[in-house]
């Protein structure tokens, strides 16, 4: 389903809150800030990221695997984005992300929101622009 067209649960994600979300997603990978990371997921979530074995369960998890990047993330990045569907409680984002230290990747987010607008599983495959 597109966001145009997806029928919306009662409280489910719409393309603002997702739009929301997504900004906070980059505000705390600028900031790298406990309580910003925190923020976006919650107690119980997930963080899948492939080609990588990244595995990141509970909010503490996630919150010490994003920190654990900062070295090459703070050398500078920029992200561009779009919501490609929406799906009941479930997103598909499609972005690029750029980073000075490690270039190019194609991302592809399906993130699951909870009724509080939190993300309780993220699955992202990245896919380096050669």
């Amino acid at each position: 389903m597109t966001p145009a067209t997806a029928d919306a649960l009662p409280g489910s994600p719409t393309a603002a809150s997702i739009t929301r979300w997504v900004e906070g997603y980059v505000a705390a990978w600028t900031s790298n800030a406990p309580g910003d990371i925190e923020a976006l997921f919650t107690d119980d979530a997930e963080y899948h990221e492939s080609p990588f074995d990244t595995r990141w369960i509970g909010r503490t998890g996630i919150v010490e695997g994003w920190r654990s990047r900062w070295d090459w993330q703070s050398g500078g990045w920029e992200f561009e984005w779009s919501v490609t569907a929406i799906d009941g409680w479930d997103v598909v984002i499609t972005g690029i992300g750029r980073y000075a230290e490690l270039g190019d990747f194609d991302n592809l987010w399906t993130v699951t929101f909870d009724e509080t607008g939190r993300c309780s599983r993220f699955v992202m495959v990245n896919t380096e622009r050669s």
